[in-house]
């Protein structure tokens, strides 16, 4: 770290589910030299191909009890109704946005409240559909989960688009380097990023 260094910008990026939000974070960690993507602790076993550290921490419900009781997470969430919980450890945040990194966490809408709450600074960004049928053909042509477990998560997008007005910036998600265009300037912490990308 060099001295007097700016300290990194946090931002906050959520959409509805299907939108493309894994998609664009694989994407940009390319592009974005000082980037640190958050990896949320899960107290959820690990899916195939899931690397520990990487695609999440995965801990036991005890040690998420102990995080939670710490207040060592930006936010946390009960997930599909208890089934988990996940949420966003503060101490990796903090530590590179001190060291001037860009930080990126992804979340839902209630996690984007939340961080938004405890971290006023933070940049929350929505990640719109084209459009509704968009989103629908995208979660029904993934061929993996059932008609109802479709339904809950169309009910929930719904709520989430109409949050959308209480993010700062809002990117639909109609064509990946478009996206990945115009999110860099905002981890890079341009000034004029958030005028340049409103729309």
């Amino acid at each position: 770290m060099t001295h007097g260094a700016a300290r990194g910008r946090l931002v906050v990026l959520a959409g509805p589910s299907g939108v493309g939000k894994s998609t664009v974070v694989n994407a940009l960690r390319g592009e974005v030299s000082r980037l640190y993507f958050s990896v949320s602790a899960t107290t959820r076993s690990p899916r195939p191909g899931e690397v520990d550290g990487r695609d999440y921490r995965f801990v036991s419900a005890s040690d998420f009890d102990r995080m939670v009781e710490e207040g060592a997470l930006l936010e946390w969430a009960e997930i599909h109704g208890g089934l988990h919980r996940s949420g966003t450890p503060a101490g990796p945040v903090e530590e590179h946005l001190a060291a001037g990194d860009s930080v990126l966490v992804e979340v839902d809408l209630t996690g984007a409240r939340n961080i938004r709450a405890c971290r006023p600074d933070a940049l929350l960004v929505f990640l719109a559909p084209p459009s509704w049928d968009d989103l629908v053909r995208r979660l029904s042509g993934r061929g993996t989960d059932s008609p109802e477990v479709i339904e809950r998560r169309l009910t929930t997008a719904r709520e989430e688009l109409a949050a959308a007005d209480e993010f700062d910036v809002t990117v639909v998600n109609d064509d990946l380097n478009e996206v990945v265009r115009r999110l860099i300037p905002l981890l890079s912490g341009a000034p004029d990023g958030e005028a340049r990308l409103s729309h």
